[in-house]
């Protein structure tokens, strides 16, 4: 009888664990533990200042000490993140980690053009001589929809609009093929009528390549479209993570389904904006960061952190969990 293979690992892109940035004697990432497998796409969720941009920006390296404290573990395909010196970033970043800001005006140089800009990546990581980088400019630009992308290679930044810029920036965090893409709100600066062709084709680009992707939104909607996985973070904190569809289609901790009431997209059947508002890092509580505003919140949840622990396909942190599930 023929032995049945064992199942092939998923290899494991960006492995966080027990993570935590401070300010001073704040924690503004508090133990953030999460994993992203290659080739799957994550989107961080969260009001502002829930810490999903921070996140993103230490993964980058473009947080590190001493101007934050860092503890804990960033790991992208093996290789620790936490106090990596500067000149080990400056080779993953552009080549291996690719991030898409979220104002591309703000972003791109003003005082190079987009030829400079593009091209100097492709010298730098890939060896690429002028006239080689130049035609993968010309075939990068073409590839996100902007035409006569020779000639747009001597235009600066503001002879371009808001969406070619955008496009502009897709194109050089991509350019040399990362396998893991970081992209911050990439289209909240943009009129809406172009929001849905960027983000197609961000993703045309990620599949192709069969990068890892991190998209930092606010737009639950969208994320329930372009992810894989959710991670739902409140204050600093992971309070729930899983599959979007999962995650999205019948929350379990209180914030997330918080989020999710207040989204006439995912069909909630009554809109209702979440009361109060996130306290100060100096006034957080030393539990669940979300109990001074969860309607479930009984004396424990304000003294003791819960466990991040699986439930119902996801994994949430919340005491009142088995509770919430009772009463669904």
């Amino acid at each position: 009888m023929k032995m049945s293979e064992p199942p092939v690992a998923t290899m494991v892109r960006l492995d966080i664990q027990n993570f935590t940035l401070s300010r001073g004697r704040h924690a503004v990432l508090d133990r953030v533990t999460l994993s992203l497998p290659a080739g799957r796409t994550l989107g961080l969720l969260g009001e502002s200042g829930a810490g999903k941009s921070t996140l993103a920006m230490a993964i980058i390296g473009l947080l590190q000490a001493p101007e934050v404290g860092l503890e804990g573990s960033l790991r992208f395909d093996g290789e620790e993140l936490v106090n990596l010196p500067e000149t080990k970033f400056r080779a993953l970043r552009g080549s291996r980690i690719g991030l898409i800001f979220q104002d591309a005006s703000a972003a791109l140089d003003p005082c190079f053009t987009i030829g400079q800009q593009i091209c100097e990546p492709l010298k730098r990581h890939l060896g690429l001589d002028d006239e080689q980088a130049v035609q993968r400019a010309v075939d990068l630009l073409t590839s996100v929809g902007i035409p006569d992308a020779r000639s747009r290679l001597a235009a600066y930044p503001h002879q371009l609009s808001g969406g070619m810029q955008q496009r502009v920036m897709i194109s050089i965090a991509l350019a040399c093929n990362p396998e893991l893409l970081i992209a911050d709100e990439p289209t909240s600066a943009l009129d809406v009528t172009i929001q849905a062709q960027i983000m197609e084709l961000i993703m045309n680009r990620v599949r192709a390549l069969g990068s890892s992707a991190i998209f930092v939104l606010h737009d639950l909607a969208l994320a329930s479209q372009v992810c894989d996985d959710i991670a739902v973070l409140y204050a600093g904190q992971i309070v729930e993570t899983g599959p979007a569809s999962v995650v999205l289609g019948r929350p379990l901790h209180p914030y997330t389904v918080g989020l999710r009431s207040c989204v006439v997209e995912l069909d909630s059947e009554e809109l209702q904006p979440l009361s109060g508002n996130v306290p100060s890092l100096s006034e957080m509580p030393d539990g669940c960061r979300f109990c001074t505003r969860c309607p479930h919140a009984i004396d424990l949840c304000a003294q003791e952190r819960p466990p991040l622990e699986t439930w119902d396909g996801r994994q949430v942190a919340c005491w009142m969990v088995d509770r919430l599930m009772e009463q669904a």
